[in-house]
């Protein structure tokens, strides 16, 4: 089979209104035949044609209070001074709330504002004026009014009009049906044994969601190998029993990357390739007048193209618009680096710290999706720039309302499963709050203070004059600067090693042998501090490390490493270890304490996190994972008042 090759790089707006054209001569725009369904079963559908009225609400004119209904005329002359008085089922008659008018009435008395003399006789002190307290026939709708017009989606108040309007079935978009055809031979169904090389098929449940949430109704196709023909059958099959047809990976130019070629085969493609990242070697075509997508593999790019891509053309066939999302200024924490030529599409994190909005890049690999998962918001780096640098206000796409944005606690720093923890016991105790942690390494954590970024740091910086921790750094990088400095943990840091320590990997003297492969921790990590002590005291220099120059952000990573077999060991603290089943070789106890500006001391999003703190469940959890002291947990630590340490 020939290789694909790209057919063009346009901007994906350019790529987007010309698919679109090509669609639109097709007729594979326009919404289906209308389907009638009982107006109960209608929230979330897109109205075909108007609904109007049938019946009016009310259809009688009712009581709007309880009281007695009469004539109004029957009323005037009535005074405090001239007391009038009413015969009862003569004169003035009990309603209650909802009633209908007796006949010939016009008004009603509330039953507050009348004075019953006798079982048959009432005394009023004020006239009633024509329809007091009477909801007439139509107040609310009235027949052949229009309830709620074309292409509307429909939301409960909309159900309750309808039926109070007597409609009971209204003509609806049918959903349009798109086919998702997972391909790869190297992907496997979700549950079973996982062997080198499998790997889980989850997209077409996320991408299914994704249509389901936006109209459509979804329908998943068993995985397809990569073999050429098993794919152009499944996919001729598909388009014939549906509206549209992802084909998901195959998407780019390998030697088993068919889609491109498959569409041709069988149809048309209008581009293969667009100036974007992720998600660059999309497929956009036409087979039968239906629309198909080529829709890369990895999880971001799918999400993002399919959210580019497939998103308009069923709207459209929904007879719907897309609306964008709402976005906000915010001030960028990092240098953001990107290539000429595309616009990246980057997921970030985002926290309200003083007057601003801070926004933090997660992980830019096209197959992460636990940063999908964690993003707060998207930022968009034009293609005409090569990124964005730090301090740089920015504005960024909303994936979360301000309010959960504002109410969201930022913890830059050094790495530790605890912060996991802390995050969901907090959104237990405090659901409408939510824990932002940005691993940056506790030096990272500390200049992220400085400039203001976060609202917290963890740190667990060795002093190696003292044995002491985090006060000299403090000191260093936030000089003049009132800080708190609480502790959140002691913990075991060592060797992580696989099962059975094959290597025998006992002490820092054993990572100069050849044959051990060692993964360190990022530059400004206090592990990488506590690294680089431990061989200044064997005497050791970096060079003697192999692996020393590998680095990993998070002690999860370097345990990773380890149980894949890339790496024979890495610093780092008990709990990783025992999360992914490896062994541990003990080396220290170190204090992980949280630093934080006595400026933000007294903020919610701070105070919530220290009562969580304390919560004895909290602390549980903790220590369930292994290797943790929470003796202090919580306790002050050291403070400064920016003058005076003590």
């Amino acid at each position: 089979m020939k290789r694909n090759i790209y057919l063009s790089e346009k901007p994906w707006e350019e790529a987007l209104e010309e698919y679109l054209a090509v669609l639109e001569g097709e007729g594979a725009l326009a919404p289906a035949e209308p389907e009638e369904i009982p107006t109960t079963e209608a929230l979330g559908r897109v109205t075909a044609s108007p609904v109007f009225a049938r019946t009016s609400s009310p259809h009688f004119n009712a009581s709007a209070m309880d009281g007695f209904a009469l004539r109004a005329r029957d009323t005037f002359g009535a005074t405090e001074l001239t007391l009038l008085r009413l015969k009862v089922d003569e004169k003035a008659f009990v309603v209650d709330t909802g009633d209908p008018l007796p006949e010939g009435c016009d008004a009603v008395i509330m039953v507050e504002d009348v004075h019953q003399v006798s079982e048959d006789e009432i005394e009023i002190i004020s006239p009633a004026f024509p329809w007091q307290h009477v909801r007439v026939i139509g107040e609310d709708i009235v027949a052949t009014e229009m309830i709620i017009p074309s292409n509307q989606v429909v939301r409960p108040v909309d159900i309750g009009g309808m039926l109070a309007g007597g409609v009971t079935t209204i003509k609806v978009h049918p959903r349009p049906r798109v086919t998702i055809i997972p391909t790869g031979t190297e992907v496997v169904e979700p549950g079973g044994d996982l062997h080198p090389g499998d790997i889980v098929e989850y997209n077409s449940r996320v991408l299914g969601s994704f249509l389901t949430e936006w109209g459509a109704e979804a329908v998943r196709h068993q995985i397809v190998p990569d073999v050429y023909e098993k794919l152009r059958e499944a996919l001729a099959e598909s388009v014939a029993v549906s509206d549209a047809v992802i084909i998901n990976a195959g998407a780019s130019a390998g030697r088993e990357d068919f889609s491109a070629a498959l569409i041709r085969e069988l149809g048309q493609v209008v581009n293969h390739g667009v100036a974007i990242k992720p998600g660059k070697p999309v497929v956009l075509g036409v087979i039968k007048g239906k629309p198909v997508f080529g829709i890369p593999g990895y999880p971001v790019s799918a999400a993002l193209t399919l959210e580019l891509f497939a998103k308009p053309v069923i709207y459209r066939k929904l007879g719907r618009a897309v609306a964008g999302r709402e976005k906000i200024e915010a001030v960028l924490s990092r240098r953001v680096v990107s290539p000429m030529g595309v616009d990246e599409f980057v997921r970030v994190k985002l926290g309200q710290v003083g007057d601003n909005v801070i926004v933090t890049p997660l992980g830019r690999g096209a197959g992460l999706i636990l940063t999908m998962i964690r993003a707060d918001g998207i930022l968009v780096v034009p293609r005409f720039t090569e990124g964005f640098e730090a301090g740089q206000r920015v504005s960024v796409e909303l994936l979360r309302t301000r309010e959960e944005i504002a109410e969201t606690t930022v913890v830059i720093g050094s790495h530790d499963i605890a912060l996991d923890v802390l995050a969901n016991y907090l959104k237990i105790q405090y659901p409408r709050s939510s824990l932002s942690s940005a691993h940056a390494g506790s030096l990272g954590g500390l200049l992220a203070l400085k400039r203001g970024e976060a609202h917290m740091a963890g740190t667990h910086l060795l002093d190696e004059e003292t044995g002491g921790y985090n006060v000299f750094d403090i000191k260093k990088y936030l000089p003049g600067r009132p800080m708190v400095l609480i502790n959140l943990t002691y913990r075991e840091q060592g060797f992580i090693v696989a099962p059975g320590n094959p290597k025998q990997i006992q002490n820092f003297g054993d990572l100069a042998r050849d044959e051990v492969r060692f993964v360190n921790r990022q530059r400004g990590a206090g592990t990488r501090v506590l690294t680089d002590f431990n061989l200044k005291q064997q005497g050791m220099s970096p060079d003697q490390v192999n692996g020393y120059g590998r680095e990993e952000y998070t002690h999860m990573a370097v345990a990773a490493a380890v149980a894949s077999g890339t790496a024979d060991c890495g610093l780092g603290i008990r709990a990783a270890a025992q999360a992914l089943g490896l062994d541990f070789v003990p080396v220290t106890e170190e204090r992980y304490d949280l630093c934080i500006p006595r400026k933000f001391w007294d903020q919610p999003v701070v105070r919530r996190a220290l009562e969580v703190i304390e919560n004895d469940e909290f602390q549980k959890a903790v220590e369930a994972l292994g290797g943790y002291d929470l003796r202090d947990c919580g306790r002050v630590m050291w403070e400064s008042n920016g003058e005076t340490d003590h």
